[in-house]
């Protein structure tokens, strides 16, 4: 009997290419279809529940349907969902966002991490007047031109390790904007500053992110950083953090685990409680080049969806109760994973390591954990046996990142890291 889901898929490629608009739902042969999300668990429309360990894609800090965000947005849904005039709830949130970082000193919404990162950049270009950015080389930072240079680079064109080359990501992509990106390693504070200054009257800002998922899920160090805000502040340009994924390490992000202030700060995902959102938050005079009330605005910027009152409502709400306690028990819980993998691996004694921080953790296929982008690339044997191990995952009950990571919700509890570990310990011992 076919399955109700490759059905739906064949309706789906009729009318989407690939059959989807998101190509993270995609497995062999078909996707599977959602029913229904309850806490940290999903079931699916065949009827299997699993463990949810991605959160859709470390954006749901209190899990599915969570019942305080219900009820906040049942109620305004009752009100109106977007208007031609502002909204209480979006000054309560914004009030509430500053609170949670002395560098937050203002704030603009918008509708998801790509474009927070494409405000932030453009403002960046606004305030110093100067037309190039630099990134960390294999960093993701969604889908605007310039913020996706070389995230998908690989060793038959990512260049020097001293000089790493403006890889495009799209088929297409203007010359003119990878030359107005430049690319840094990750972690080597020596070899990024003398790239750097290179460039120093050229660039606008330093896009960062503290603990980037694609460069391997490992935490910036304290001397890659400070050697990033020390090198922005010498020559006029800002430093930028980007959030989107990372704001869930701590009350104020993961640059409160930082000896520095960025002067721009992009986030997403979790503040919108399950909805699409966005945020630009940063210092009061590069934030006023979006000052629609100036003269002169250097960087007109608006949004027919932006801060409309559901997002608003259930972002607040989610991060009302992500309070301190949420945060540090939240951090616990993955620290106590982590360690459990850890131990897994140990005991099957195979090949590999867990990276990460906060409430998120990474399987590599390594034995030892990676630190920068080059030896974080998986070869083909690791992507192999990294799907293995996926597969068995997914057979287990257990829902994950298609890079074998995790991101925890405050629903969770020690009972469902256990599993997670059980599964594990089974499929690093199947590997072998």
């Amino acid at each position: 009997m076919q399955l109700k889901s490759a059905a739906l898929y064949q309706r789906a490629l009729a009318v989407m290419p690939g059959g989807c608009s998101r190509n993270t739902i995609l497995r062999k042969p078909h996707p599977l279809y959602a029913r229904q999300g309850e806490g940290c668990y999903v079931t699916d429309i065949e009827g299997t529940r699993r463990i949810d360990f991605a959160n859709n894609m470390a954006s749901l800090i209190h899990g599915h349907a969570f019942p305080a965000v219900v009820a906040a947005v049942s109620a305004q849904l009752q009100k109106g969902t977007a208007f031609m005039l502002g909204t209480e709830v979006e000054i309560d949130f914004a009030e509430h966002m500053c609170s949670r970082n002395p560098g937050f000193e203002k704030i603009r919404f918008v509708n998801s991490g790509t474009e927070a990162v494409m405000s932030c950049l453009k403002a960046a270009r606004a305030f110093t007047g100067r037309a190039k950015i630099a990134k960390v080389e294999g960093a993701y930072h969604g889908l605007y031109d310039y913020a996706e240079v070389s995230q998908t680079a690989q060793p038959g064109n990512w260049g020097a390790a001293d000089q790493p080359a403006s890889v495009p990501v799209a088929y297409g992509t203007p010359a003119s904007a990878l030359d107005d990106v430049v690319v840094i390693p990750f972690n080597d504070p020596e070899k990024a500053i003398a790239i750097l200054d290179q460039h120093a009257d050229q660039l606008a800002c330093v896009l960062v992110d503290l603990l980037p998922h694609r460069v391997g899920l490992i935490p910036a160090t304290h001397a890659f950083v400070t050697a990033l805000r020390n090198w922005t502040r010498d020559n006029d340009a800002l430093l930028v953090c980007d959030e989107v994924i990372t704001l869930r390490a701590g009350l104020g992000g993961a640059q409160s685990h930082y000896p520095v202030t960025a002067d721009l700060t992009a986030m997403g995902k979790m503040i919108g409680g399950g909805f699409p959102v966005g945020a630009i938050a940063g210092r009061s005079d590069v934030m006023e080049v979006m000052n629609p009330l100036v003269d002169k605005v250097l960087f007109p910027h608006s949004g027919t969806f932006s801060a409309n009152p559901v997002t608003m409502t259930a972002g607040l709400t989610s991060m009302a109760l992500f309070d301190t306690g949420a945060v540090t028990r939240l951090n616990q819980l993955a620290e106590t994973a982590r360690e459990g993998i850890a131990e897994a691996i140990r005991i099957a004694d195979v090949p590999a390591c867990v990276t990460g921080a906060g409430s998120l953790f990474r399987i590599h296929m390594k034995p030892e954990a990676p630190h920068d982008y080059r030896s974080a690339f998986a070869s083909a044997e690791e992507t192999r046996m990294l799907k293995g191990l996926l597969d068995h995952l997914f057979d287990c009950g257990i829902m994950m990142i298609g890079t074998c990571s995790g991101a925890l919700s405050t629903v969770m509890t020690e009972t469902e890291i256990d599993i997670l570990v059980d599964a594990m310990l089974q499929g690093f011992r199947k590997l072998k």
